[in-house]
């Protein structure tokens, strides 16, 4: 069983970027009701883009 360790928060650092106005639209209709930031939305979205990438190159 793998030990429960206290995550700590990670560096960040703030990047201002345009997103098309339709596509912010749907990101907020799909978290809403959700415990989730748009932020964190596009954080979590990004980290699995970049995986797909990785797997694909391999």
């Amino acid at each position: 069983m793998k030990k429960f360790k206290i995550p700590k928060t990670p560096l960040s650092t703030n990047k201002s970027i345009r997103f098309p106005n339709d596509l912010i639209d749907q990101v907020e209709e799909a978290i809403r009701g959700q415990e989730c930031t748009f932020s964190a939305f596009v954080v979590e979205a990004v980290r699995v883009a970049l995986e797909n990438l990785q797997e694909d190159e391999n």
